[in-house]
């Protein structure tokens, strides 16, 4: 049941909604972001040029059908908060608001409309134990909402409960993950376009990994899309 207006306004004075990347009370009809950081959010546009900084990231390391990543990630900046916000902070319809802004951009791009499944990258039982939620599993969900496109998390799975990736070299972040993904029923994947989902790219050795485990079956074509880029 909505709460009607004057009472919302009432509630919110004594329990504000703010904004989650600048931290500032949200007035009527703002939801998770207020309007001047939602304006203000460092979009990257990559998903409408095939040959983008995304795509070349995987060059030479696996075959991707397209890539890309929505916005910008810089030390500081407002996609960390939003991102610490739903990492660490447990607020996943910070997550799923992104997820379906990210979505509607995705519907603009003709590099993304012959997708016929999700897969968001995985996290092993033990993390997601701990954790609470896949982080990735749910900008997915909000991506397909909008998408109208299925989301499956138990396709791809995670089989080895890999170390942090933090302070690791390139090398040595493909040596933690490149053996640690596999697919229950890839009858199910066989011949479709897979949308890969993630938080954030770095040296993109986790997306490498599950793609090429993707790429194992037979007629699959992968794609990749991350929330987030951290550059450098």
């Amino acid at each position: 049941m909505q709460l009607p207006i004057w009472l919302n306004d009432v509630l919110n004075l004594f329990f504000p909604h703010i904004c989650q990347a600048c931290g500032n009370a949200l007035v009527r009809n703002e939801k998770t972001i207020c309007l001047s950081c939602l304006f203000r959010l460092p979009k990257t546009g990559f998903h409408y040029h095939e040959d983008n900084m995304i795509a070349r990231v995987f060059w030479g390391r696996v075959e991707l059908f397209s890539a890309t990543s929505y916005l910008f990630f810089n030390k500081g900046g407002s996609v960390q908060h939003l991102m610490h916000s739903l990492k660490y902070k447990s607020q996943k319809e910070t997550g799923v608001y992104l997820g379906k802004l990210f979505g509607k951009d995705l519907l603009k791009s003709p590099l993304f409309n012959t997708i016929d499944l999700i897969i968001p990258v995985p996290l092993h039982p033990k993390k997601f134990h701990l954790r609470g939620f896949n982080q990735s599993e749910v900008i997915a969900s909000g991506m397909g909402h909008v998408m109208d496109i299925p989301i499956e998390c138990n396709k791809l799975i995670r089989l080895v409960n890999t170390a942090s990736q933090t302070r690791k070299s390139r090398y040595s972040r493909w040596e933690n993950v490149r053996s640690a993904f596999g697919v229950e029923n890839p009858e199910d994947i066989s011949g479709k376009h897979v949308l890969l989902v993630d938080d954030v790219l770095t040296t993109g050795a986790t997306l490498e990994a599950c793609a090429a485990t993707l790429l194992e079956i037979e007629g699959t074509r992968v794609s990749v899309a991350t929330l987030a880029y951290a550059q450098g």
